[in-house]
């Protein structure tokens, strides 16, 4: 008689082989695909998008103070390290449990404050730091928190570190760097830096001539501290909504899908606004709607920016994962561009822009990789 396990992996094993038959029908590589379905048993704290749970659950003070010191040994010799988090009512005691670990080491801690995972990531290369870590949750409820870890590049870590880390969390065996006393904190605030940077890849003066105007829906989140204020920049009149930063994420809740944001595409419909923006809760993906207040799916919005950018450049290689639809497909085709397939996680769309020097990445979930910018998801880039 089979057990409900057997009926599972049964289930999971028929899954695996219906995915594959319509990858490769998409040109996507069997040794890729294989690869997508066991990277994904490989560990047993991170996922696609660092570590996550519930606070008081695994994420805990016990738990936290650990894996934060096998990070600190495993990945950083002499530091300096980043620090951010987003603007949960747990993440405060969560970034101040890392710190101590890391300051117990002789490593200096920068931390840059309430802030977007993109600009943590944006932090790291600019500041020659080792390490950065981002205290967030990105889109899960607010009873949620994690640890999302980003390597000396600004790119979160590979899967190899992340098992070589969890190893270390396992065996508990943390060696010590002889520091001749205890580390104290930076204080260091980059948004001006990060603005600049985007404002340095933007036409500014055709932005502004074009007089728009835009609804921005920072869903209590860290995208609105400076998504609002950039197109204000570039001569947006902007109107904020849920731009108030909250940890219970009340205005909306944090994932920012279209039934969430009725009040966004309503306000934009009634003000004409040219369109409108939401982010999700730590800001490294922005949803767009149009100047009707129609809300579209990431898929959209990443296949114009595809199609927009990649059109005007001799480099038309286009990265994404193969969760991403047929959409990317048929734009890539429309340019005479190639598409490069990765497995699912942003962390393969960043190696792989990297590795075949892509100026464009794209998640259907709303995800911009801007290599020229940073070869990372960002929002407010986006």
């Amino acid at each position: 008689m089979l057990c409900k396990y057997d009926v599972f992996k049964g289930f999971c094993f028929n899954l695996v082989n219906c995915f594959t038959i319509i990858f490769i029908e998409h040109g996507v590589e069997r040794d890729l695909i294989s690869h997508c379905f066991k990277s994904v048993m490989k560990r047993k704290y991170f996922g696609t998008n660092g570590i996550r749970g519930i606070v008081g659950g695994l994420i805990n003070t016990k738990f936290v103070s650990k894996m934060s010191s096998a990070i600190a040994s495993s990945m950083v010799k002499n530091g300096p390290m980043i620090i951010g988090s987003d603007s949960r009512k747990s993440s405060p005691e969560i970034k101040d449990v890392i710190t101590a670990s890391f300051q117990e080491r002789g490593i200096e801690v920068i931390d840059v404050g309430v802030t977007p995972t993109p600009l943590v990531q944006f932090a790291v290369p600019l500041l020659r730091a080792e390490l950065g870590i981002m205290v967030t949750a990105s889109h899960n409820p607010p009873e949620f928190n994690g640890i999302k870890v980003i390597d000396f590049d600004g790119i979160e870590i590979d899967i190899q570190k992340q098992v070589q880390i969890e190893k270390a969390f396992e065996s508990g065996d943390f060696s010590l760097i002889q520091g001749s006393e205890k580390e104290k904190t930076t204080k260091l605030d980059l948004s001006r830096e990060y603005i600049e940077q985007i404002l340095s890849l933007i036409d500014i003066d055709s932005v502004h001539k074009a007089k728009l105007s835009a609804v921005v829906d920072g869903g209590n989140g860290v995208g609105s501290l400076i998504t609002p204020y950039l197109l204000r920049e570039l001569g947006v009149k902007v109107t904020s909504v849920n731009c108030q930063l909250d940890g219970n994420f009340p205005g909306r809740g944090v994932e920012p899908v279209p039934k969430n944001l009725s009040t966004m595409s309503y306000i934009a419909a009634n003000l004409r606004a040219d369109f409108c923006i939401a982010h999700d809760g730590d800001a490294d993906r922005a949803i767009f709607g149009d100047n009707e207040g129609i809300i579209h799916f990431g898929d959209k919005s990443i296949a114009l920016f595809e199609k927009w950018v990649l059109s005007q450049s001799s480099n038309k290689r286009f990265v994404t994962p193969i969760s991403s639809s047929s959409l990317m497909v048929d734009v890539i085709e429309e340019i005479g561009g190639e598409i490069i397939w990765t497995p699912v996680g942003c962390v393969y769309v960043s190696r792989k822009m990297i590795e075949e020097d892509c100026i464009l990445g794209g998640e259907e979930n709303g995800g911009l990789f801007y290599g020229p910018h940073q070869s990372v998801r960002d929002g407010m880039m986006a």
